[in-house]
C-alpha cells in the first residue's frame, strides 16, 4: 500500500544543503531523462515512414509518411510514443516534485499544453508545447506541495483517503484550472504572431525568413513554432514556395545544431545526451524539430537562443538564395522537389554550424562526476 510521505521531506533528508537552482535543475532533468525514450524511438519510427514513402515514390504532399501501408504504420506508431513525449516531461517534473501526486499533476497539465485545452474548449483549441508543459510540472508541482501542507491541518482519520482521492482530485483541479487559464493566452499570441507573419511578408523577404527560422526553433512545437508553420503551409496553397523552404530549414536545424555539438563539444554535454545526440542527425534531417526538445529544456536559456540563431540564419539564407519548398514535410526525403536544392543544402549546413557554434560557446562544461 502506497502511502505518500510529501515531497519536501524527501529533499531534506538527501539534499537539505542544495541550492533552489541546483534542485529546479535536477527536476528538470528528471523530466528530460525519462523523456528521452519517448523521443528517440518514436522521432525514429516517423523518419522511417518517410523513408519508406520517399522509397516508393509517394507524393510528396501534406499526407507525405502515410502513403504507402508500412509507412502508415510506422508514422502512427512513432506519433503514439511521440504523444507521449511532453506529458512525461512534465509528470516527471513535477514527480520529482511532489513525489507521487505530482506525477498525475504534471502529465495531466503536460497533456492539455498539447492539446490547448481551454475553459471554452477543453477538448483542445491552442497548444502551448514545451514550454506550457515546464509551466505545469513546475508550477503544478510546487502547487501540489502546497496543497499537501494544507491538508496537513486535516483530521488524521483522513490520511488514509489522501493520496488516493484528496490529492489527485485537489492537483487535477489546480492543474486544469491553471493551464485553461494559459492556453488562451497562447492562442492570442498565436493569433498576432500570424498576422505580424503576414505584414511581414510584404517587406523584407529575408527578414521574414529570418524570423520564420528563430520562431521554428523557439518553442519547438508552441504557439511560436505553430504559427510559423501553419503560415508556411497556408504559404503553399497561394503560391509562394519559398516561405515554406524557410520554415522547414528552420526547423531542421535545431536537432542538427545539437548532434553537430554533442559531436564536437562532448564536454558540454553529460554522458546521457552525448549517447543520444546522434539520433538528432536523423530527426533534424526529417524535420522533426521536437528531437532538440530534451536538450532545449535541460537547458533553455543556452540552448534555446543558439538554435535560434542557428534557424534564423538558415531560414535568412533559403531565402536570400531563392529556394523554394512545394512539399508541406518531410525533410531531405523531399529535397527532391526543393527549388535551388544545392543552395538549399548550403544554408542548412551553415545554420546548423552557426547553432552549433553558438552551442560550443555558451554552454558551460560539465562537472565530471
Amino acid at each position: 500500500m502506497y502511502h505518500h510521505e510529501g515531497g519536501t521531506d524527501t529533499s531534506k533528508s538527501s539534499s537539505g544543503d542544495e541550492s533552489f537552482g541546483r534542485k529546479i535543475y535536477k527536476h528538470l532533468m528528471n523530466g528530460v531523462s525519462n523523456m528521452l525514450p519517448f523521443t528517440v524511438a518514436g522521432g525514429i519510427f516517423i523518419a522511417l515512414a518517410f523513408l519508406i514513402d520517399s522509397l516508393g515514390g509517394a507524393p510528396q504532399d501534406a499526407g507525405f509518411g502515410t502513403h504507402l501501408a508500412a509507412a502508415a504504420w510506422f508514422k502512427t506508431i512513432g506519433g503514439y510514443a511521440f504523444n507521449f513525449m511532453i506529458p512525461i516531461l512534465a509528470g516527471y517534473i513535477g514527480k520529482s516534485i511532489a513525489d507521487r501526486p505530482g506525477l498525475l499533476v504534471g502529465m495531466a497539465g503536460g497533456a492539455m499544453a498539447v492539446a490547448g485545452a481551454t475553459f471554452a474548449s477543453p477538448g483542445g483549441d491552442v497548444p502551448s508545447g514545451f514550454l506550457g508543459a515546464l509551466l505545469a510540472g513546475f508550477i503544478g508541482g510546487y502547487l501540489m506541495l502546497f496543497l499537501e501542507k494544507i491538508c496537513d491541518r486535516l483530521p488524521k482519520a483522513l490520511n488514509g483517503i489522501k493520496p488516493v482521492l484528496i490529492y489527485p482530485l485537489g492537483g487535477l483541479a489546480i492543474v486544469a484550472v491553471m493551464m485553461c487559464a494559459v492556453n488562451p493566452i497562447m492562442g492570442m499570441l498565436n493569433e498576432g504572431l500570424a498576422n505580424f507573419l503576414t505584414n511581414m511578408g510584404s517587406t523584407s523577404k529575408i527578414l521574414l525568413g529570418c524570423v520564420l527560422g528563430g520562431m521554428m526553433s523557439i518553442d519547438m512545437g508552441g504557439p511560436f513554432n505553430k504559427a510559423a508553420y501553419v503560415f508556411g503551409t497556408a504559404s503553399i496553397a497561394s503560391g509562394n514556395f519559398d516561405i515554406m523552404a524557410a520554415v522547414m530549414v528552420g526547423g531542421m536545424v535545431p536537432p542538427l545544431a545539437i548532434a553537430l555539438a554533442t559531436t564536437f563539444f562532448k564536454n558540454k554535454f553529460t554522458e546521457e545526451e552525448r549517447k543520444n545526440g546522434p539520433v538528432n542527425y536523423i530527426m533534424g534531417l526529417s524535420f522533426i524539430t521536437e528531437g532538440a526538445i530534451p536538450y532545449a529544456a535541460a537547458d533553455p536559456l543556452r540552448v534555446i537562443p543558439s538554435c535560434m540563431i542557428g534557424a534564423a540564419t538558415a531560414g535568412g539564407l533559403s531565402m536570400a538564395l531563392g529556394c523554394t519548398l512545394r512539399a508541406p514535410h518531410g525533410g531531405i526525403f523531399v529535397f527532391p522537389v526543393v527549388g535551388n536544392a544545392l543552395q538549399y543544402v548550403l544554408a542548412l549546413v551553415i545554420g546548423s554550424l552557426v547553432g552549433m557554434l553558438m552551442l560550443g560557446l555558451l554552454k558551460k562544461k560539465v562537472a565530471k562526476n
